[in-house]
This record gives C-alpha cells, structure tokens and sequence, in this order.
C-alpha cells in the first residue's frame, strides 16, 4: 500500500491548485457557475492518478472549498447537489485511468448532470416564460461546462503529452 502521507499531500496540492485556477476568473454567470483557467484539471489529474475513490474524495474536498468565498445556496438539497456531489463527479475519470481524455469527460458530464438536476429542481425561477427548466438548465450550466470541458481537454492532452504530468506511479 502506498505511503498515505504521501496520497493526502497530492489531494491537498491539487485541491489547492484546483482553486487557484477557479480564482482566475473568464467568465462568471449570475447564478453561479463560471469559466476558468481549467480549474477541474487538477482534480481530474488527481482522479486518473488515484483512481475514483481518492479522486471523488478530493473533489468533494475541493467543491467544499470553491464555496468558501461567496456560496450560491437557496436549499441544503442544492448545496449538496452544486457543491460536494458536482465537484466529486469529477473523481468518475479515475474509471478511466487508460484513457484519460474519456476520463476528463466523463467526469465533467457527471459534474453538468449534478449541476443541471439543481438548476430543474431549485433555479425554475429564472426560466423565461415559455421555457422548459430542463432546457433552460441544459443551456444554462452547458454554456459554461462546455467550455470548461474543452479547455480541460486541451490542457490535459498537453500536460500527458509533453510528459509534464505523470498519470502512473
């Protein structure tokens, strides 16, 4: 078994990177949500490092952190749903250690299906008249991650590619 000292120093430096990054802000919408300077990459690093366990625990950690400046919480349900539960579906690319790229996505889809439950079920208020929440949702939390996904894809190929990152012990 691997040195445990030495797993929880990397959640701690990827949790820590992984805020960092979020601090530099692209772009940020009004009821959260936001584009960054490829925030999730260290915690997506971490999980196909780590495999899923270690990489869903530091996600957790970290969306517990990304709340600390100004949370966005109108109910407990959604606090779970937007902070803990998103930010840990990113530990889902530790599925996928042989071919991380998949992994990046899948595990930013599981964060865009926890974000836009929270946004059908608690941000129906701001839908425009005539839309389905499910649509505004979609397109609300998809016009972000999108762009985070890419932005994810890109760093992480470069980072494996160039040999920057080691993946494997």
């Amino acid at each position: 078994m691997e040195n445990r000292t030495k797993i929880l120093s990397e959640i701690i430096v990827a949790v820590a990177l992984a805020y960092v990054l979020n601090l530099i802000l692209i772009f940020r919408l009004p009821q959260g949500g936001s584009i960054t300077a490829a925030s999730m990459v260290p915690i997506l690093w971490l999980a196909l490092r780590r495999g899923f366990k270690i990489g869903i625990f530091g996600g957790v950690v970290f969306g517990l952190v990304d709340m600390l400046p100004q949370p966005f919480i109108v109910h407990p349900l959604q606090f779970l749903l937007d902070y803990p539960l998103a930010f840990g579906a990113l530990g889902l690319a530790g599925l996928f250690k042989e071919r991380p790229i998949i992994g990046v996505v899948v595990g930013i889809i599981g964060r865009f299906v926890s974000h836009f439950v929270s946004g059908i079920v608690f941000f129906a208020m701001y839908v425009p008249a005539g839309m389905h929440p499910a649509v505004y949702s979609a397109i609300y939390n998809g016009s972000y991650l999108t762009v985070e996904l890419i932005l994810s894809i890109i760093v992480m190929y470069v980072l494996i590619k160039r040999d920057i990152i080691k993946l494997y012990m």
